[in-house]
């Protein structure tokens, strides 16, 4: 594996190998400003124009953080069923062979696998307000336990009257 911007960051084996699979041997602008405070577990808001590589600032330390327990440590809130299916695919790959385990959960689809597989044992869940409300509410889901939050595309969330879904959250 030869060296790429990236490592700068310290980050795992896993995550470089993935990266460079990938092709990426420099981080962006907004992967550049943010990934060393997040990989801090600092609080970040951040703003970029789409496919800057925002998935990333935020996946990358998300990932780096959580550990493959089966057990839910974080939870990326996305406003858009698509939305949350692009991030979660995205977060698989970023991972490498770490072997977390990440699982989307999101409306308009089977209720009951997702919750099988919530069950089962998730690391990371990447979902939409109500569903991750309503997991939480059949008791598939323990908020109490989740380290690191993630509202993706946040100011859309609220421009589509998440707001109250959040702040339960």
């Amino acid at each position: 594996m030869k060296k790429s911007g990236f490592h700068r960051f310290k980050l795992s084996k896993h995550v470089l190998e993935a990266l460079d699979a990938k092709g990426w041997t420099k981080p962006t602008e907004i992967q550049r400003d943010t990934l060393q405070a997040a990989l801090y577990g600092r609080d970040l808001v951040g703003q970029a124009q789409t496919g800057s590589g925002k998935t990333a600032a935020f996946g990358i330390p998300i990932i780096e953080a959580t550990s493959a327990t089966k057990q839910t440590q974080s939870l990326i809130l996305c406003p858009t069923r698509e939305l949350a299916v692009q991030v979660a695919s995205e977060m698989e790959w970023l991972q490498g062979d770490k072997g977390l385990t990440i699982e989307t959960v999101y409306g308009g689809t089977d209720l009951e696998r997702q919750a099988k597989k919530l069950n089962a044992g998730v690391d990371i869940i990447v979902g939409t307000p109500g569903r991750v409300i309503d997991m939480t509410k059949r008791g598939h889901l323990e908020l109490s336990k989740i380290e690191i939050f993630c509202l993706d595309e946040a100011d859309r969330m609220l421009d589509m009257g998440f707001f109250p879904d959040v702040t339960w959250i």
